[in-house]
């Protein structure tokens, strides 16, 4: 994963490979949020999940494969729902949310 400081916020990237690494964000931006927040830098993560690929969206995809065996509906995800929740994280509008990873992955992901 990698950090970058861009004025008041810090992104953390790198690619969700499931629940594990879905943790690990969730306490890492927990922990910048900690560090960072003193500063006036406000840390969140967002973890998409799938991405609409011919691997994944393909006949006998991936989505499908996993629709079958899961019941859950595996669409992939949409750059611009992850766009648009990045840009409502970095508005001001919710100043005050800092700490959270957002995963995107129409439920894929067991959380409780």
């Amino acid at each position: 994963m990698d950090l970058e400081l861009a004025g008041r916020v810090a992104v953390v990237t790198g690619a969700n490979k499931g629940i594990g690494l879905a943790t690990t964000k969730a306490l890492l931006s927990r922990s910048l949020a900690q560090e960072f927040g003193p500063r006036g830098i406000r840390v969140n993560c967002v973890s998409p999940g799938q991405v609409g690929t011919d691997l994944w969206l393909g006949a006998d995809g991936v989505a499908q494969t996993v629709a079958k065996a899961t019941g859950v509906d595996a669409d992939a995800v949409r750059a611009q729902a992850a766009a648009t929740l990045i840009a409502f994280l970095a508005s001001e509008r919710i100043a005050n949310v800092t700490g959270v990873n957002y995963v995107i992955d129409g439920g894929l992901i067991k959380t409780t």
